[in-house]
């Protein structure tokens, strides 16, 4: 039983050491400069060496808020469709309503201008 799982301290030592191998050849090969492009504001909008108190769109936080949503709906759809056979029709109609009630949160975030980004 033991020699079964031999090779796995050989594949840990072997792995660690590839790692430190990749991130000490990337230290010694990546440029080190700093760019402005680098340190500009990409995605989210604001300098990111600014003050950490300074306002923020809110539409960050409807994009947030939406990943959320769908996120959370992901995470209740895999263990509900793997049991569906063993809930019955009330399980089915439970996860319609749900699905309904998302629908309708994401319609209204569509016809309110949310996903528009100007």
């Amino acid at each position: 039983m033991a020699f079964e799982y031999a090779s796995f301290p050989l594949f840990l030592i072997v792995s660690i050491l590839l790692s430190f191998l990749i991130l000490l050849l990337s230290f010694f090969f990546a440029t080190q400069k700093v760019d402005p492009e680098k340190i500009s504001a990409y995605e989210c909008g604001f300098d990111p060496f600014d003050d950490s108190r300074s306002r923020v769109d809110i539409r960050f936080y409807l994009v947030a808020i939406l990943f959320i949503i769908f996120d959370l709906e992901v995470t209740f759809l895999f263990p509900w469709a793997i049991t569906l056979n063993a809930q019955g029709f009330l399980g089915f109609f439970t996860m319609i309503i749900f699905l309904f009630i998302l629908t309708v949160g994401f319609f209204y975030e569509w016809i309110k201008g949310a996903l528009d980004w100007e």
